[in-house]
């Protein structure tokens, strides 16, 4: 199975290309999103795709905004991709983009963290607080939070990172009923999606939601939805208090790239086959678990 890099897609005009996704606009008020088998480490698009990883990405998005959407509303129009581009252009949305309502994106990650582990570790083992939440004395490497934490972020320009900012922060910026809808959908989504996911054996240690207003200031999920990309997902079976424990995620990916002579900028190391093929199972495998279903190749 190839995987995707890049589409092409004349019939309709492109706003933008992302670390993954493509966007094409569809008429004054919609949007074709096309999720590539691209990937990214360390904020570096790598030479060669994943294949299947925008597929498994769309899949479970769609899961999870069928499975959600008593919580908030999202994005989606019902409308088949396949019906907003040319025949002989169909075969590269098949399976792997929606279209999408044109919002008003709200530039904050929404970041719901259950467990303690990667950068809030790091912060929590000098500070005591994970991006300025107190937590409690004697915290161990990926222990479970004894309540989910919101640690909401700026959306930073394409090629930095996000910053950390407080819940204060985020109502200056967009006053206090959409922070504080932000904040509570965010961890009601982390809550009950990280119950579902333990029926299924995977752990969801923390993820990240983004949203997007109406003309009318009308709050929907947007964007990707807990998936390997956007959350950390470990198998339960395999857990251990004090470890850093195995990802269904992209960190394989990073502990190969970790192991290279590469000094994090572009262009990154050429990944071994049997490690783009080990990665693309560990995609699949998050998807087959929390779905009961698999991508067509």
């Amino acid at each position: 199975m190839a995987g995707l890099s890049k589409t092409h897609i004349p019939s309709l005009e492109q706003i933008y290309s992302g670390k993954v996704r493509d966007v094409f606009a569809v008429g004054d008020d919609k949007l074709l999103l096309v999720a590539t088998d691209r990937i990214s480490a360390f904020d570096v698009i790598l030479g060669d795709p994943i294949p299947g990883k925008g597929k498994v990405l769309t899949a479970l998005t769609n899961f999870w905004f069928e499975k959600l959407k008593d919580v908030i509303p999202n994005h989606l129009t019902g409308i088949a991709p396949e019906s907003v581009v040319k025949p002989e252009e169909i075969d590269q949305v098949s399976g792997r983009a929606v279209v999408s309502k044109r919002l008003k994106p709200i530039l904050v990650e929404c970041v719901a963290r259950g467990y303690i582990i990667g950068g809030g570790w790091k912060d929590y083992c000098a500070t005591g607080s994970v991006c300025g939440v107190k937590l409690p004395a004697g915290l161990r490497q990926a222990e479970k939070l004894p309540e989910p934490i919101f640690t909401p972020a700026a959306k930073a320009e394409v090629g930095t990172h996000d910053e950390n900012i407080s819940f204060e922060r985020v109502v200056e910026l967009y006053g206090e009923r959409i922070a504080t809808i932000i904040r509570d959908t965010t961890l009601k989504l982390y809550k009950e999606a990280a119950d579902y996911a333990l029926t299924k054996g995977i752990i969801i240690a923390d993820t990240k939601f983004e949203f997007g207003m109406d003309d009318e200031g009308n709050v929907y999920l947007m964007d990707e939805v807990l998936t390997p990309d956007s959350s950390r997902f470990w198998p339960a079976d395999d857990y251990e208090v004090g470890t850093s424990p195995k990802s269904f995620d992209k960190q394989f990916i990073r502990d190969w790239l970790e192991s290279q002579p590469w000094d994090k900028t572009p262009p990154a190391p050429k990944v071994p086959e049997d490690i783009i093929e080990k990665t693309a199972d560990k995609y699949r495998e998050a998807l087959r678990r929390l779905t009961g279903t698999d991508i067509e190749p």
